[in-house]
Formats: C-alpha cells, structure tokens, sequence
C-alpha cells in the first residue's frame, strides 16, 4: 500500500490524497461503508460501486464466528466470497470487545469472549489470531487487535490499557506474514498525554524496529472514540493528535460519524471515517439530507410528494416520494431499507467527494460554512 498526500489546505488542517493498493486507488478524505459480516446491507456491490464506494469494511469478530474464516479462504478469500472487487478494510475486533465487556475477559493473552451465535462457546481472540483471521480473509488493509475503553476512565485505567494494547500491537506485527497493509491504533483514553505518548511509541515501535521495512505501519487509526465522550471533546483531541501522526500516512478515525462529524474531522485532518449509522439509521426511517434530518416515518410525511432530498440526483430522490417511503417504513417492508439505504450511503459519497474537491479548489472553509448554512434541524 502507498499513501501520496496531493494537498494540504492553506486555511486548515483538510488533506487530499490517494491511497493505493493492488485492487484499485482509494481517494481520500474517504467514507468507508460498513459491511460487518460480508454485506453492506440492502446493498449490492454493483450498487455501492455505483454511488463512488472505493472500499468497504469487514469484521474480523464476526467472520470469524460465522461463516468461519477458513470457510471463507476455500472459498477464494472475502472479496470473492462477496462478490467485491475493490479494497476492503477490515477492523480487528477490538469495538466488539468493548461492546461485548459483560461476556468478555481481557487478560495478557487476549480477549475471552462467549459467542453470542453458538449457544455460548468459548473463544479467545489473540492479536495473533485477529491477523491471522484478517490475512485468511485476504484483508487489503488490516486493524492491530486493542482494547477500546469506555468512556469515562480514570487515568491508571487508561494508562494501564494503553500498555496492553501497545503489547497487542507489537505482537500483531510480529505476527504478519503478508503484503497486507497494517494500521496501527492509538489509544489512550481522553488523555492527551497518555494520546501523545501512544502515539510517541507507535512510531518508535514501526520505525526503529529490527524487523523488515515491510512490518512497519502504513497507517494510523484514532480508537476509543465516540464512545459516550461530549462530541466537542472528541474533535479536540482528534485535532491533538492528527498534530503529532505523521503526515506521510493516512490517519482514520474509527466509528465516526454524523455527517457534520465528518465535516469537521476532516477539517482536524483526518483522511479515512466508517460508521454504521447511514444504514443503521436507513432501517429505521431516519434520513441525512442536504438540509438536515428527516424521519421519513413521520405523520407530516402522509401526503408529501416531495422526494427526500430535492437536491439529491440519487436513484430514491429521483423515483420516490416521502409519502411513499413513509408507507413502506411504517409497513416495516423490504423495500423501505433498500430505498432509504441507498440514500443515506450516496449522500455520505456526495458529502465526502464535495469535500474533496473543496480542498482541491481551497476553498474548504467556505465549504464547511456553506453545509452548515444549509442544515436546518442538525
């Protein structure tokens, strides 16, 4: 993998550039579509490449438990398993971990979980498993197994996981045996001293290592946020530590987020956002439009012939009214997930690719205060 950074805004911290790999160039600041367990869902991958999807994510976690990710190596590896041609990331399992902390045990060794799918049988996921499952999976870029801290923790939590987790991140690179790209990621709790210092050894860790050039780190993520943290503390310490990465590497913010999330991270320099909230929301009738949130399942959206975004030239806004889409959603049908899907994922592509060509014509402050200007109940 290689990362050429084309542009650096003269009025703020907003990157463009290109991240490229043996199946195809990713055009960063980039949104990543989530696909857990192998789909985006409701969306096929004609489709997602349609909307401008240059990668997607897979889960480590859940592939492994379900269809195994030996199955999905005889099959020909996840791309082909799902029929994806493009570059797919795949996250290691650490949020799951985090959000599975009631059925979970962390320890030296790894994390002890129960599978919520097999009647709850044991497994411990290793920082040398979690690579192990990505590099059968045939990952294009691969996440460092960690342990993501909920929101609040004290400072000797932090610091005490902090240092298991750079442990987990040596082993993980220790443990690769591929061309795949690894991303290591910082941790550190809400501390930025314990953020800056993660950061500090990450870096001593993938450059000044004895190991070949090729066990070093192609990217770094921030983890362990938009876990409950005020959102303006989350841009704070986003903006802290996109100060000390590299500038050499793409830098992605993992979970995140809202559309205006995105808006202001790449402002604070971040290159590569995924959240599942644009399909999450989708299925339940919540809509991101160039003017705001719309909940298309509302009474007032009875008789409205409107489409969901008149500004938006996507498949639904031009063949479908909110009047409709209210229907489908209240009468819980198929359709309804598609169609407000499919919105949802080209208005991020739209947002993002907008965001892009702002920073190409430097003008991403005016950009960020024309979106603002637009959204109505954000």
């Amino acid at each position: 993998m290689d990362f050429q950074l084309l542009k650096t805004a003269s009025k703020t911290k907003a990157r463009l550039g290109i991240i490229t790999t043996p199946r195809g160039e990713i055009h960063t600041p980039v949104f990543m579509p989530v696909g857990t367990i192998a789909t985006v869902k409701a969306m096929t991958p004609d489709e997602l490449v349609q909307m401008g999807a240059e990668i997607i994510l897979g889960n480590t976690y859940h592939l492994f438990l379900r269809p195994g990710h030996k199955t999905i190596e005889k099959l020909g590896g996840l791309h082909q398993f799902m029929n994806w041609k493009k570059p797919i990331l795949t996250d290691s399992g650490g949020y799951q971990i985090f959000s599975l902390s009631q059925s979970c045990k962390i320890s030296e060794e790894g994390a002890l979980f129960q599978s919520p799918i097999d009647g709850g049988a044991s497994h411990l996921l290793t920082p040398e498993l979690a690579i192990e499952i990505q590099e059968c999976l045939g990952s294009d870029i691969m996440m460092v197994l960690d342990e993501c801290l909920p929101y609040p923790a004290t400072p000797l939590v932090a610091q005490e996981s902090m240092e298991l987790s750079l442990r987990w991140a040596e082993r993980s690179l220790n443990a690769r045996r591929t061309k795949a790209a690894l991303f290591g990621i910082v941790q550190g709790g809400m501390y930025k001293e314990l953020r800056k210092e993660y950061i500090d050894r990450l870096l001593e860790l993938s450059y000044h290592r004895t190991l070949a050039p090729s066990h070093s780190f192609e990217g770094f993520a921030l983890g362990g946020l938009s876990v409950g943290e005020p959102i303006p503390e989350m841009y704070d310490l986003t903006d802290f530590c996109t100060n000390i990465l590299p500038q050499d590497k793409p830098r992605y913010l993992m979970g995140v987020g809202k559309p205006h999330d995105l808006i202001e991270c790449i402002d604070r320099g971040i290159d590569m956002f995924d959240c599942i909230l644009p399909t999450r929301a989708a299925r339940h009738g919540t809509i991101y439009t160039t003017r705001g949130v719309v909940t298309v399942c509302n009474a007032e959206y009875r008789e409205d012939p409107r489409p969901l975004d008149e500004n938006c030239d996507c498949y639904t806004c031009q063949n479908y009214s909110r009047a409709y889409l209210r229907h489908l959603t209240n009468a819980h049908e198929i359709l309804s997930a598609r169609l407000c899907t499919l919105h949802n994922l080209h208005y991020y592509m739209s947002l993002v690719r907008e965001a892009r060509f702002a920073i190409e014509q430097d003008r991403y402050p005016e950009f960020k205060k024309e979106f603002y200007n637009k959204q109505e109940n954000i």
